[in-house]
């Protein structure tokens, strides 16, 4: 998928959407700020983003802000909230009820940000009916009915790799669309449905990369000092 957003304002490229996110987080800090407007460059400033890019990212929202003045912050909240589908909740299910499940329920970012957890669901007999942060680990089974009484919820895959696969084919099958991935395996989703992959263990490995070459120069550095 390149693009998405309504045939009314035309497409919104995927590149622009990821950044959607970040603005959106800036804003609502500069809002608490009690800054009424913003402009481009302060925007990008904050989000780490250039100004050329933030306009034209803005500009697929049809905002354009008024010069000499810049975007009302505000509005502009208004509307990527909506663009992000967060103008009212979205309940997630998590599939594994292990130690990452239980700290993803424990973030509170979730709820505060209007993604409370409905319920995990895990294979495990001995979890069955049990309760982590105020939220019922249940059947596998029971899957279609929450997913039916939450609709466009979002689900979790917090497993060991190995299952990765089977709880993304259960969301996929109980009418889940959007699916986020944290366990570190690749996972295949029929068209229409949306993957995110979040592996902790890929980015330190890219971290890595940079602290190594990192370290090179100081030490190339020392040697040319003595």
């Amino acid at each position: 998928m390149d693009a998405v957003g309504d045939a009314r304002r035309g497409p919104i490229p995927e590149a622009t959407v990821s950044r959607l996110p970040l603005y959106l987080r800036s804003l609502v800090g500069i809002a608490a700020d009690g800054v009424p407007t913003v402009s481009s460059e302060d925007l990008g400033r904050v989000a780490g983003v250039n100004a050329a890019k933030v306009r034209k990212d803005l500009s697929y929202l049809g905002s354009y802000g008024t010069r000499g003045v810049g975007y009302d912050v505000e509005f502009l909240i208004f509307e990527m909230s909506r663009e992000l589908g967060l103008t009212s909740e979205r309940a997630v299910i998590i599939a594994g009820a292990g130690n990452l499940g239980h700290a993803l329920a424990n973030y509170r970012g979730f709820t505060d940000r209007g993604f409370p957890v409905a319920g995990f669901i895990d294979t495990d007999p001995g979890k069955m009916g049990s309760v982590i942060s105020g939220v019922r680990v249940h059947n596998t089974s029971d899957l279609p009915d929450l997913v039916a009484d939450r609709p466009g919820c979002i689900g979790i895959v917090a497993t060991p790799a190995a299952v990765a696969q089977d709880a993304v084919d259960r969301f996929v099958e109980a009418g889940i669309t959007s699916i986020l991935n944290f366990a570190p395996s690749v996972v295949n989703a029929p068209d229409g449905v949306n993957v995110r992959q979040v592996d902790l263990a890929l980015e330190l490995q890219i971290l890595s990369f940079y602290a190594q070459r990192t370290d090179a120069d100081l030490l190339s550095d020392l040697e040319a000092q003595a």
